[in-house]
């Protein structure tokens, strides 16, 4: 699956099966892990719509974070999440769920569909996923 595929399907599964930003993201991306989907689901259960309150991180890009960290299976990570936060920032606008979804001339700075797909580009530019 290509990264442009990997990043369509999060967003299906964002809109259409139920999944939360995190869990779509994550689910997408988890042969970049030794964890099943299913795990990867309930581990990001909670992190939608910034932690429950739209107050804290966007949880598509808190899904890209965790697979850099299992990935990397915790060596350098931090360089990873640096480099992925700054390029979400710089192509969504924001990083707090809050800021993400204050609608200005009548639309969200970034939908949470924009931040799921960057979020996996994002992933996969960085961390040289095809």
């Amino acid at each position: 699956m290509t990264l442009k595929q990997r990043a369509d399907e999060a967003v299906r599964l964002k809109t259409s099966e139920g999944y939360n930003c995190s869990q779509a993201v994550t689910a997408v991306l988890a042969d970049q892990t030794s964890l099943t989907d299913e795990q990867l689901k309930q581990a990001t259960a909670g992190f939608c719509a910034g932690m429950g309150n739209l107050e804290a991180t966007c949880g598509a890009l808190i899904g890209a974070g965790m697979i850099a960290g299992l990935k990397t299976e915790g060596n350098g990570t931090l360089k990873y999440a640096r480099t992925i936060q700054e390029t979400f920032r710089d192509r969504c606008g924001a990083i707090k769920c809050r800021d993400l979804k204050t609608v200005t001339d009548g639309k969200p700075l970034c939908s949470c569909e924009d931040c799921v797909r960057n979020a996996v580009m994002i992933y996969g530019e960085i961390m040289g996923l095809e």
